[in-house]
Formats: C-alpha cells, structure tokens, sequence
C-alpha cells in the first residue's frame, strides 16, 4: 500500500526526489549503482542477511540494493524497498518484474504506519541521511524491527574525506561561484558524518549495541566518459551547471583533466570515506 509521501514533514525531500533529481537518478541508474554497490555491499556484510528473513530496505531508489538482497533471503525470505521518489520506484518496479521475495513501496520511513516488528532488519545504502526528525525516523524504524532485530547502515563521513563527492567542485571552482555552506545536521549527504551525533540519534530512538566502523575504499562509475558523465549530472555540481550553463565548456575541459589523473586499468577510481553503523533493537 502507498501513502502521500508528500505530506509534512519530509515534503521538500519527497518533492527533490521526484521532481527535481528523481530523473536525473534514473537516467544515471548504471553508473550510479556501479559506483556506489561496492560500499552497500560492506553494510550488507554487517547485516548478514539471512535466508528466510524479512528485511527493509530504506530509500531503495532504483532496486539495485532491494534487489541484492531479495536474492540473499531466498528460500521464502522477502525484501521491501522503501523510497519517498515514485519516480525512482517506477524503475525498481520494472527491474523487479518476474522477481520473487521482493516488493516496493512508496512512503515516508519517518511517518508510515509499519506494522509492529514486522521485520527481522533494517538496511540502507546512503538513504537515511534526509529526514526531518531523525531520532523520530528511527524510533520509527525500530518498532518496525522484532525484538533482537538488526539495523545495518552505510553513510558518508566529512567531504573532506570523500575525493569522490568533492573533486568535481574543486576541479570547477576556477569557473563557478562556491555551494552556498550547509547548515549543520541539517538533511543531506554529509548529516551522518558526525559520528557522536549518530549514536545519539540511535539511542534515542531506542537502539542499543551502536557501532560505527570507518572504511575507505576506491571506488567509481567505471570509464573517464562515465565518470565525467555522472559528475556533471548529479550533485552539486550537476546542480550548479544548471544554473550557469555558460560555463559548462570550461567545466567540462577542467572536469576532464582532473578525473583523468584517476584514471587507470579498472578506469576512474575515487577515494571515499564511509561509516558503516550496525545496531540491534533491544526492546
């Protein structure tokens, strides 16, 4: 069943990840879940999916991590993608056709009525990084988890860390104007890099036994033209040619030269800097 996901209190989300870069992320479904499988596969190693299980898989988008796991579960286990974008879920839908043990739905993980402990666990691959409330998000999620039930996270440390969200800016800082600043905590990539303000979050939503574990790992969408593909359209700077097209020549030269310098035999390959938080519902 689908809710009205576009209701307070996530309705700018829910409005972004339809409208404004829900398309954008289905045009570059590919080279996105090439870039980014090798880190949800470290959360799923934590989770230690199991056949049989329920397991509930936050902001899904496109099904690639839904998908996975739905394969790890069987026999008789079932994966639920969740994502607030129809946008996205209309791609996951069509990917899943002829699929077992896998569904979708549409809805706010923060306000949908999940039924109490419906779940053996909780997984995300960077999608739990964008509610309003946090701590009401996860209070959320946890009375969806059966008593014992295991959370299994992946989520950005600092920019500074990640070369592979920052270097497309640095390489076309010549040309554009500075992002304006996030505000702090505020939704976004980067609200989970504080590590402190994570296991608060947690353990006011009722979890216990937290861990974060750091990984760095290189990773990438695969070619130079693939690489330079997804960085001018997703992210910031996707954004900021949007507004200043004039400028996409020479973003695009300095883009080039700067990814090429990471280029090698398995092609362009980042440096990240991830979080990989595992926790258990005690209740």
């Amino acid at each position: 069943m689908d809710e009205a996901p576009n209701a307070a209190p996530n309705a700018a989300q829910a409005e972004y990840w339809n409208d404004g870069a829900g398309p954008t992320w289905v045009e570059m479904q590919a080279p996105l879940d090439r870039q980014l499988q090798p880190l949800g596969r470290l959360a799923m190693a934590a989770l230690s999916p199991r056949p049989g299980e329920r397991i509930l898989d936050i902001g899904c988008g496109a099904g690639e991590t839904t998908l996975e796991l739905a394969d790890r579960l069987q026999p008789g286990g079932l994966a639920t993608g969740l994502d607030i974008s129809a946008t996205l879920l209309a791609l996951a839908r069509r990917r899943a056709a002829g699929r077992s043990g896998v569904e979708f739905l549409e809805a706010d993980a923060q306000t949908h009525p999940f039924a109490l402990g419906g779940y053996d666990a909780v997984f995300s691959r960077f999608g739990v990084m964008f509610f309003a409330d946090p701590a009401a998000a996860f209070a959320n999620l946890r009375r969806a988890l059966k008593p014992g039930g295991r959370l299994a996270f992946v989520c950005w440390r600092t920019p500074a860390e990640n070369e592979v969200m920052t270097l497309p800016m640095v390489a076309a800082s010549a040309f554009l104007p500075p992002p304006p600043p996030a505000e702090p905590g505020a939704p976004g990539p980067f609200a989970f890099a504080d590590p402190e303000r994570v296991r608060g979050i947690l353990r006011a939503a009722g979890f216990a036994d937290v861990d974060l574990a750091p990984h760095d790992l290189k990773i990438g969408a695969g070619s130079l033209e693939d690489a330079l593909g997804l960085a001018l359209r997703v992210g910031p700077l996707g954004a900021a040619l949007r507004e200043h097209p004039d400028k996409r020549e020479r973003v695009v030269d300095a883009m080039r030269a700067a990814l090429a310098t990471r280029d090698g035999p398995d092609g362009v390959k980042l440096q990240s800097a991830t979080w990989v938080v595992t926790a258990r519902n005690e209740g």
